[in-house]
């Protein structure tokens, strides 16, 4: 196949001018080249193709692929993961991950906590904040966390983001609402273990790889998986296989989550347990990090012998599926994985 590759490079929003938080979640060309390297041993030819205004002048210009590989995390707004598979559905071009109406959904917290709280998954108690004015209604025990409402890679997370009593909450909620121009989730603080899950393929066909648990170190800002952690994972942070029963829990609330967004073809589901010992959900990632060394969802597959090309390949393969059965896109050196 003639796959084309669309992502945001962070180095050229640099160049731009923008900082090291404002582009955390775009890929690092080393990313894009793994992904490249893998499609092509696979027997794919692989066109770089770059960011939503990349992709609109080439679409424009008349080029089309057999499938896109998405990457895109967009710049503005809560449908900003949407963007680029919007386009390429306007323009019946198929691609990898989830589609518009999932990313949008997950992308904005409260929004998909409230969807799949009517799907029966147990989520902490939350509130949406707008403005500091919301904060005279809210009737939530403490302690409490906050954090932005639609970013990803932990941004806005902090050893601040856990509130004990009003004021703290009052000074958190300011600061994020001003910082990151969106309105600030806040919900009940949950205490106990922390999950990470990952989740390939699509509907009936999708399996949980398995549940990492994120365990914090002494140097870690304690208690939550901040931004600080994240960025500093090797120093901050030991991840493990969670294969308990609790570990077996979160892989099946999350299978369970996942099917009720509707995700496709791979992603992550964080979880943490509540006081007493309970799996609940937190927030679902359908467009999750690939990079070839610190990205969670390949360290899980690390963890579970899943090397980075075959993690690429299962991602192909459970597209494939998708694809008009005419195009003949399902190479015989692709075969001999599919379930």
């Amino acid at each position: 196949m003639n796959i084309g590759l669309t992502y945001d490079l962070r180095e050229e929003y640099r160049r731009e001018g923008y900082g090291d938080e404002e582009t955390a979640e775009f890929d690092a060309i080393e990313t894009i080249d793994a992904i490249a390297n893998a499609l092509r041993s696979f027997g794919h030819t692989t066109n770089r193709v770059g960011n939503l205004r990349a992709l609109a002048a080439r679409l424009v210009q008349g080029e089309r692929w057999d499938l896109v590989f998405n990457l895109a995390e967009g710049l503005h707004g809560y449908g900003r993961e949407a963007q680029v598979p919007a386009l390429l559905e306007a323009y019946q071009i198929p691609y990898t991950l989830s589609d518009p109406l999932v990313l949008s959904l997950a992308l904005h917290k409260g929004a998909a906590k409230r969807y799949l709280r009517d799907h029966g998954i147990c989520t902490p108690d939350f509130e949406i904040v707008e403005s500091l004015q919301d904060l005279e209604r809210m009737a939530l025990p403490y302690p409490l966390f906050v954090k932005p409402i639609a970013e990803g890679s932990s941004k806005g997370i902090s050893a601040t983001s856990k509130v004990l009593d009003r004021e703290q909450l009052r000074a958190a909620c300011g600061h994020l609402l001003h910082r990151y121009r969106q309105p600030v989730l806040v919900e009940r603080f949950l205490p106990g273990r922390e999950f990470t899950v990952g989740i390939l393929g699509s509907g009936r066909e999708a399996e949980a790889l398995g549940a990492m648990e994120v365990l914090l170190r002494a140097q870690a800002e304690p208690e939550v998986y901040s931004y600080a952690n994240k960025n500093d994972y090797e120093r901050r942070v030991h991840y493990r296989l969670a294969e308990d029963e609790v570990g077996v829990a979160a892989m099946r609330m999350a299978l369970k989550v996942w099917t009720a967004l509707g995700g496709r073809d791979a992603g992550r589901i964080d979880l943490r347990c509540d006081e007493a010992g309970c799996v609940q959900f937190i927030e679902a990632n359908p467009l999750a990090g690939l990079h070839p060394e610190n990205s969670d969802l390949v360290i899980l597959g690390r963890m579970k012998g899943l090397n980075y090309a075959e993690l690429i390949e299962r991602i192909i393969l459970s597209a494939v599926r998708r694809l008009p059965s005419q195009s003949g896109a399902r190479p015989a050196q692709m075969t001999a994985m599919a379930p």
